[in-house]
């Protein structure tokens, strides 16, 4: 299937969020707003993967830390960009839309709903 942003001669999304990881970790956010968008919507799909399933603060962390040297900015900056929401004591958060990361047969655009996949760790390749 091909679209505007897909296509034999369009990277796929994972690999245009991995151009900029440095030895597969990220070192700061991009600049410019389209690729700023499109690696917290890979975050938010690594860190939290089944759409509006909670996941406690600490755990949200450290599945951050894992790929970023800053995981605490990077958990606000999902949050700002509207992909995860938390509750109002920061215990909880859970991601609220779908990214381009998503299979689009196995989810639904909308807070709470989409199947869960298995939790998985954030990596370049997956």
């Amino acid at each position: 299937m091909t679209s505007a942003t897909t296509g034999p001669d369009v990277p796929d999304p994972v690999a245009r969020a991995a151009r900029f990881l440095v030895r597969g970790r990220l070192e700061q956010l991009p600049r410019r707003r389209a690729d700023r968008d499109l690696v917290l919507g890979w975050l938010a799909h690594g860190a939290l993967p089944g759409l509006g399933d909670p996941l406690p603060e600490r755990e949200l962390t450290a599945r951050l830390a894992e790929v970023g040297r800053d995981p605490v900015g990077l958990r606000r900056e999902l949050v700002e960009a509207g992909l995860v929401a938390r509750t109002r004591d920061g215990a909880e958060y859970w991601r609220t839309r779908v990214t381009e990361f998503d299979d689009p047969s196995s989810t639904v655009d909308r807070p709470g709903a989409g199947p869960a996949p298995s939790a998985g760790r954030l990596r370049a390749g997956g």
